[in-house]
C-alpha cells in the first residue's frame, strides 16, 4: 500500500494481522528440505493525503498467501528425529523459492489494496554458520514480479524492477529450543511504473530487528519479534511486532 506509483503522502497506518501456517520437513535426495505454507488475514486503518487532500479508509480481508520450499545442499544429511538430536552442528547451505501468489483482497477500483493481483517469486541461497552458542547466518535474494495488469482503476498495468535483499542473523542459545537473535535486512531496487509512465526512485532501505523463542512443554514454543527502519528511502519507514506460537509434531 506504500506503492511509490500511488498519489499518497503523509502515509500513516496501523495494521494487524494473524497468520496460520503449515511447515513439513522431508528427505529430498537425501538432504533435508522443508516446504511452509501460509495465509495471512489483515484488519486495520490507513490515512493520508490523496492529491493533498486528507483522507482515511478501513480494510479488513485475506493477504496473499505464500509458498516455500527450502533444501539444504551442503551439511548434515536428512536424519531421523533421533539422529538429528545427536548430529553435531555444522556449516549448512542452503537455498529456497518463495512463491507469493494473487489471493488476498484486491479491487482496482480503490487505491489501498491487502492483496497485489500480481505473482512474486524469491530464490535465495542462505549459509548458517556455528560459532559456541552461537549461529551466524547470511541470506542473499532476488525478488522477481510479475505484472499487475488491473492496476487502478483496472485499465493500467503495473511493472516493477527485481529487489535484491541481504540478510543477517546473529542468534544465541540459551537453552535448548530457548533462542535470541538481533536482526539486519537491506534491499534495493524495485523501480515501478504505470503503463509507459516514468519510472519510480525505488528503494534502499534498511531495517533491524529483535527476536525471542521459548519453549513451552515439549512440543510447544512461543516468539516474540521486532523490527523497525533503519534508513528508509520509500515505504518501510515503519514499526511491526510479531508474536507467533509453534507446534511441532514428529511422525
Amino acid at each position: 500500500m506504500f506503492d511509490a506509483t500511488v498519489p499518497l503522502t503523509d502515509v500513516n497506518a496501523r495494521l494487524n494481522a494473524g497468520t496460520v501456517g503449515l511447515g513439513r520437513t522431508f528427505n529430498l535426495g537425501g538432504r533435508l528440505a522443508l516446504l511452509t505454507a501460509a495465509l495471512p488475514y489483515s484488519w486495520g486503518k490507513i490515512e493520508g493525503l490523496v492529491a493533498e487532500q486528507a483522507r482515511q479508509i478501513t480494510r479488513s480481508g485475506l493477504v496473499d498467501a505464500r509458498f516455500k520450499l527450502s533444501v539444504n545442499l551442503v551439511g548434515p544429511p536428512a536424519m531421523a528425529p533421533a539422529e538429528f538430536v545427536k548430529a553435531p552442528r555444522k556449516t549448512v547451505l542452503g537455498a529456497s523459492l518463495t512463491a507469493i501468489a494473487p489471493t488476498g483482497q484486491y479491487d482496482p477500483q480503490k487505491l489501498i489494496n491487502l492483496g497485489t493481483n500480481r505473482w512474486a517469486f524469491k530464490p535465495e541461497v542462505g549459509v548458517s554458520h556455528p560459532v559456541g552458542r552461537w549461529d551466524l547466518d547470511a541470506y542473499a535474494a532476488l525478488w522477481l514480479f510479475t505484472k499487475n495488469d488491473a492496476f487502478f482503476t483496472g485499465e493500467a498495468t503495473r511493472r516493477q524492477d527485481p529487489i535484491v535483499a541481504f540478510q543477517g542473523h546473529a542468534s544465541y542459545t540459551i537453552k535448548p529450543r530457548a533462542w535470541a537473535a538481533v536482526d539486519a535486512t537491506w534491499y534495493g531496487g524495485g523501480k515501478a511504473a504505470v503503463d509507459n509512465g516514468p519510472e519510480t526512485s525505488g528503494v534502499g532501505n534498511t531495517r533491524l530487528g529483535a527476536t525471542l523463542a521459548w519453549p513451552i512443554g515439549r512440543r510447544q514454543s512461543l516468539k516474540v519479534a521486532y523490527s523497525a527502519g533503519a534508513t528508509t528511502r520509500a515505504g518501510t519507514d515503519f514499526k511491526t511486532v510479531a508474536v507467533a506460537w509453534q507446534v511441532v509434531w514428529m511422525d
